[in-house]
């Protein structure tokens, strides 16, 4: 009787690396690197490298909370919301974890404001990013916050006229999280 393969897993990868000497692997990361931008913002976000490594995460939650609507393109939140998931993948620190969040909710404020969405959905999603966007500024020191605190208090704002309920979920988040303005 034939046995049946299975898929490789991480212990199979993880076993072949360890027989690789330093050449063969540098030159696989080297591999991985030039496979695709994904793998380069990853590794530039990893190792801290470059000017501005969320460069990459922001393009990617503007691109799917604020599509070209003349292109047709579509509105994605969970693409977007898999840009931030990759950061932290990559070992993201927890300043830029904010900036990711606190940027998702003025890129989907934004977008609802000026085009007039009406899509509960989406809302539900900014809600829920606020409160995480709260969450991660009350993880950072005292100093850096103020800033962070300013950029989501104007979404809030900018939130009042939006409806569904998103004007008072908000207000009632930031009453909740007020010790820590």
């Amino acid at each position: 009787m034939a046995t049946k393969k299975t898929s490789p897993t991480w212990s199979d990868v993880k076993s072949s690396i360890c027989d690789l000497d330093r050449t063969d692997l540098l030159a696989l990361v080297q591999d991985l690197y030039a496979a695709s931008k994904d793998n380069q913002a990853f590794l530039h976000a990893r190792l801290h490298l470059g000017d501005d490594v969320l460069k990459p995460y922001k393009a990617a939650i503007t691109r799917w909370l604020w599509p070209d609507v003349f292109k047709n393109q579509d509105i994605s939140v969970a693409k977007a919301k898999r840009a931030i998931a990759d950061y932290k993948k990559a070992g993201g620190q927890p300043v830029g974890l904010a900036e990711l969040k606190v940027f998702f909710c003025e890129e989907a404020s934004g977008f609802a404001c000026e085009v007039g969405l009406q899509d509960e959905g989406f809302f539900d999603a900014m809600v829920r990013m606020f409160e995480q966007a709260l969450r991660a500024i009350g993880t950072l020191p005292d100093a850096q916050r103020p800033a962070y605190w300013l950029r989501l208090d104007a979404v809030r704002q900018r939130c009042h006229d939006i409806g569904y309920g998103v004007s008072d979920e908000m207000y009632d988040l930031w009453a909740a999280h007020a010790d820590d303005v």
